[in-house]
């Protein structure tokens, strides 16, 4: 069992203001993982205190961009070190398979070589000819103090994706990890520690939705930078309006495959298995609606459930599972509420279902399913379940293809299927999200990340993502 009994406030070890415990449990068969001290408001107070000193008075946000470089690539190094530790400690706390969890503990050093080599070909400061006599200098500078709020289920990547940059940029950051991975969110401040940040630099204040709440209005933060929910987005956008804090929000998806008639449909099922099931399909980015020719409907549908019912269910810490368990009850019991609403819907049920998979109640699990003879209209089809349920849509051509994947309130990410690689650019080209796949192409992590529409405000990783948290400055001489 680990035990974090202190808060990581202004890069020291301290007490929390208060006695309580956040109690972290399995959710594949409810043993306890461990505890941490839960912060309270007091302590976001403390955080925040910190990190406005550190930002006012201290050494970071005067350090040359190289120095900063220099800290962040070692803190890279020594989290690279501990990949194999952090991901098992994520799968026990949120019940992401360990296959996953170790993949993206490699991929997130990628993404911070990414925020590395942006902040290297960035013109921190740059002289201009100014009109008539004269010049003027432009300047990137940090925009200050950042609260950066993060979910459970791929902590440490959206952590440093928020954390880098910003400390990049020379900015002081107070990290405020979920609940359920509290844990892990402690941790980092071991490695920070180690990496010899400066005082006052990061604070890491794990707690609910009182203290992100007190954290995000706190009238010292500058910028908040959030991934989670579009509702919980809406409201960090309204509560940061009142003071014109900067935003970064990367929020919710329902994001479309467009499988055209010529599309190898052994490739379509092989790419869908991690873009559509990956992380326990419990991600924003997740392409949870399929759009299918009716040419070919009942084929496609016929694959995707075959796929489906190949998934391991089980343990998540075994590397034969490839789904594990939701991360708790409730949110098990949403994703069954939304697989019966869509039997009430009319949608027609392939596989899968709202029974508890066999042998599983012990945990939080719910069987991959997928539905067909969807209309886009339905809610199974438009909002966000975040969960292992696929629903297959018909279209008669490439224009109504179009039509229904840009008819979504999100905008987040999404694919076409193709033997054409210059048409399925030509069809991505359409589509209204932030980021979208050709036949599976993986993102190069330089590139930036972000929605259109309700998936959020502005872009993540290299350097699109670090220029978030500077601000220019223009200066006449």
């Amino acid at each position: 069992m680990i035990t974090y009994d202190q808060l990581f406030i202004g890069g020291q070890w301290v007490a929390p203001a208060s006695s309580g415990l956040i109690e972290v449990r399995s959710p594949h068969d409810g043993s306890l993982v461990g505890h941490a001290a839960e912060a309270t408001t007091v302590d976001v107070d403390g955080a925040v205190a910190a990190a406005r000193t550190a930002f006012e008075e201290g050494p970071w946000p005067r350090m040359t961009p190289e120095q900063r470089q220099e800290v962040v690539a070692r803190f890279d190094e020594l989290h690279l070190a501990r990949a194999t530790e952090i991901a098992h400690l994520i799968t026990a706390e949120n019940g992401s398979p360990y296959w996953f969890t170790s993949m993206l503990q490699i991929a997130v050093s990628g993404q911070t070589q990414g925020y590395l080599q942006g902040a290297r070909e960035l013109a921190w400061e740059e002289h201009r000819p100014a009109t008539g006599d004269g010049e003027t200098v432009v300047r990137h500078e940090p925009v200050g103090v950042v609260a950066a709020v993060i979910p459970w289920n791929a902590p440490h990547q959206s952590a440093l994706a928020k954390l880098i940059p910003a400390l990049l940029a020379g900015c002081t950051v107070v990290l405020k990890p979920s609940p359920e991975t509290a844990l892990d969110g402690l941790l980092l401040g071991e490695i920070f520690a180690e990496a010899g940040f400066p005082k006052g630099v990061v604070s890491i204040v794990p707690g609910g939705r009182e203290t992100g709440a007190h954290l995000v209005s706190h009238p010292d933060v500058d910028k908040i930078a959030f991934t989670g929910s579009t509702g919980a987005g809406r409201a960090i956008a309204g509560a940061a309006a009142e003071s014109f804090k900067r935003i970064t929000l990367e929020l919710g998806g329902k994001s479309a495959a467009i499988v055209l008639e010529d599309a190898d449909l052994d490739a379509v099922v092989a790419g869908l298995k991690y873009s559509s099931f990956g992380n326990n399909a419990e991600a924003c980015i997740a392409h949870t609606r399929i759009l299918a020719p009716r040419s070919r409907y009942e084929e496609v549908v016929g694959a995707v459930a075959a796929l489906a019912d190949s998934l391991t269910v089980g343990d998540p810490s075994d590397p034969e599972t490839f789904i594990g368990p939701m991360v708790r009850a409730d949110q098990a019991e949403r994703i069954r509420s939304y697989i019966e609403l869509g039997v009430r819907e009319g949608a027609r049920l392939v596989t899968g279902g709202p029974d508890v998979p066999e042998g599983l109640e012990g945990g939080h699990y719910v069987r991959p399913t997928v539905f067909a003879d969807v209309d886009n209209s339905m809610r199974i089809a438009r909002e966000e379940i975040f969960g292992p349920v696929l629903v297959v849509i018909p279209f008669d051509d490439e224009d109504e293809a179009l039509r229904i994947a840009n008819d979504s309130p999100y905008g987040l990410g999404g694919a076409v299927w193709t033997a054409d690689r210059e048409h399925g650019l030509e069809i991505a080209r359409r589509v209204r999200t932030g980021t979208f796949h050709v036949n599976g192409a993986a993102l190069d992590m330089q590139a930036p990340f972000g929605g259109f529409k309700a998936s959020g405000i502005g872009r993540e990783f290299g350097g699109a993502g670090l220029r978030h948290y500077t601000e220019l400055k223009a200066i006449a001489i």
